[in-house]
């Protein structure tokens, strides 16, 4: 019996990776993006222009050496477009107080929002891990809190990076702060926003 022809194996278009998207973007489009992940414009026309990135790990690796060069003036910026994570829409009201009373003696002694990386960790978790975070927090002196609130920044905004060009292939974890000791760091932070929607190509 004859066969017929063999046909092609059939092959799905090749569609563009969200990091494809991101290096191919308008540079006010780029630099929206990277604005929601960290609140420095320094930091994000600095990202922006050095596109484009061969994969996530360059990009997450140019973000950490971004953040770690802040100006003083850059963090206070980055630190003024903060705010607390959101919480569950069912946390108790006692817990939002609780919270609000703790935020409120942070912001009164270091003047700037709590800022803190709880990433994957339960949504159920994370008002006590905030509570807990700001009171060990307080006893800092202001230098001290500054350079644990840049470290935070600099987590979020890898965190944050990491998510919106999910899939944009595999990439090694955020590198350890500067100076580290070699203890595990905390666990990534969880975005409060809504990300900029990706731009297609």
């Amino acid at each position: 019996m004859t066969r017929g022809p063999t046909l092609p194996a059939h092959r799905p278009p090749c569609l563009p990776k969200p990091l494809d998207a991101f290096n191919a973007a308008p540079a006010t489009e780029a630099r929206a993006l990277l604005l929601h992940c960290l609140r420095s414009p320094h930091w994000s026309r600095r990202l922006a222009d050095h596109r484009p990135y061969p994969d996530l790990g360059a990009l997450l690796a140019a973000a950490d050496e971004a953040a770690y060069d802040l100006s003083p003036g850059d963090l206070s910026e980055a630190l003024a477009g903060e705010s607390l994570p959101e919480l569950p829409a069912d946390t108790y009201s006692a817990a939002h107080m609780a919270l609000g009373a703790a935020h409120a003696a942070y912001e009164a002694r270091f003047g700037h929002a709590f800022v803190i990386y709880l990433g994957d960790a339960h949504p159920d978790e994370a008002i006590d891990r905030i509570l807990e975070a700001i009171r060990s927090r307080l006893v800092n002196d202001p230098e001290e809190e500054r350079v644990i609130a840049a470290e935070e920044l600099r987590r979020l905004a890898g965190g944050r990076l990491a998510h919106l060009l999910r899939g944009a292939g595999p990439h090694p974890p955020a590198a350890a702060p500067r100076g580290a000791n070699g203890h595990s760091a905390p666990a990534p932070g969880r975005e409060p926003h809504t990300p900029p929607r990706m731009p297609h190509l």
